[in-house]
C-alpha cells in the first residue's frame, strides 16, 4: 500500500512537472511575441538570436529556434548525457510552438522601455515555472554548459557571455539604445526567475549570543512560538564557552523578536541575516 502511495505520488508529481514547463514555456512565447519581438529586445537566448534574424532575413522567429535548440539539445544529451530528460525536450521543442501559435497577436505595447521592463517579467515568470519543473528550455543554456565542460570557465560567466554576445549584437544591427533595453529586459528576467524560485516571502535569521541564554531561549520558544538552536561556541578571546542560539522568524516577527531580546539582555550580540527560502514546520513545506 505504501508503495502505491509513492508510486501514485511520484506520477502525479511527474504531471505537474509537466504542466510547469508547459504553462512556463507557453507564458515564456507570448511575452516573447507581444513585448520583445515587437520593440526588437534582443534580451540573449535564442529568442534573442532570432529576434536579431528575423530583423535582417525576415525569418520567422519560431523556426529559428527550432533550428538552433533542437540540435543544441542533441548535442548537449550527446556530450553531457542524457540527465535533461524528457521535460527539457519538451520546453526545447514546445516554445518555438506556441511562438508559432501566437504570432499574430498585437504588440501590447511600442514603447520599447515597457516592451523590455514587462517582457523581461514574462520570461522571468514562464523561465521560473520552467525551472520549477526541474527542466529547461535548452538553447543557449545548454550551449553554455558545453562551454563550461570543456573550458575552465564557470557555468555562470558561460551563460554571461553568450548572452552578452548576443545583446552587443543587438547594439550593432538595431543601435546602442536597443543593446541597452536588451540588458534591462536580462536583469529584470533574472531578478523575476529568482521571485518565482524563492517566493516573495523573505524570512530572517538571527544568531544571538547573550549572557541571560536559558531566558532568551524560553521567550522565544513560548513568546514568539518559535522554534530555536543552541549552538555550541567558544569565545575567540577567553576561550569561554559560549552559546549561540539561532532562530528563523517571519519577516512580521523580526521586530518582536528583537524587542524581546533586548528587554531581556540589552547588552546581547545579535547577528541578523535574510533567508530567502525557509522549508520546514512552521515555514513552506516544499
Amino acid at each position: 500500500m505504501k508503495r502505491l502511495k509513492r508510486d501514485v505520488f511520484s506520477v502525479s508529481d511527474r504531471l505537474l512537472q509537466i504542466v510547469y514547463v508547459m504553462v512556463g514555456a507557453s507564458i515564456v512565447a507570448i511575452a516573447f511575441n507581444i513585448f520583445l519581438l515587437p520593440n526588437r529586445i534582443a534580451s540573449g537566448g535564442v529568442s534573442g538570436i532570432s529576434t536579431i534574424l528575423n530583423a535582417l532575413f525576415n525569418w520567422s522567429p519560431a523556426y529559428v529556434q527550432w533550428a538552433f535548440n533542437v540540435p543544441l539539445f542533441l548535442l548537449g544529451a550527446l556530450l553531457l548525457g542524457w540527465q535533461f530528460g524528457a521535460k527539457t525536450l519538451i520546453g526545447t521543442v514546445f516554445l518555438p510552438f506556441v511562438v508559432l501559435l501566437t504570432s499574430d497577436i498585437e504588440p501590447a505595447t511600442t514603447d520599447p522601455l515597457l516592451g523590455a521592463l514587462f517582457g523581461g517579467i514574462g520570461v522571468g515568470v514562464g523561465l521560473g515555472l520552467v525551472f520549477r519543473g526541474h527542466a529547461s528550455t535548452g538553447g543557449t543554456d545548454l550551449a553554455a554548459q558545453i562551454i563550461h565542460k570543456y573550458t575552465s570557465l564557470s557555468l555562470g560567466i558561460c551563460v554571461a557571455l553568450i548572452d552578452g554576445l548576443i545583446v552587443i549584437a543587438a547594439a550593432f544591427v538595431f543601435d546602442l539604445e536597443r543593446g541597452l533595453y536588451a540588458l534591462i529586459g536580462l536583469y529584470v528576467t533574472s531578478k523575476t526567475i529568482d521571485l518565482v524560485q524563492v517566493g516573495v516571502g523573505r524570512s530572517k535569521m538571527a544568531l544571538i549570543i547573550t549572557n541571560k541564554e536559558k531566558e532568551v531561549r524560553h521567550e522565544i520558544l513560548h513568546t514568539i512560538d518559535r522554534g530555536v538552536t543552541r549552538l555550541s561556541a567558544y569565545g575567540g578571546y577567553t576561550d569561554e564557552e559560549r552559546p549561540i542560539l539561532m532562530v528563523v522568524v517571519e519577516q512580521t516577527e523580526f521586530t518582536k523578536l528583537k524587542q524581546t531580546v533586548k528587554a531581556i539582555d540589552p547588552s546581547a550580540f545579535v547577528i541578523v541575516a535574510d533567508a530567502s527560502e525557509v522549508l520546514g514546520e512552521g515555514f513552506k513545506r516544499s
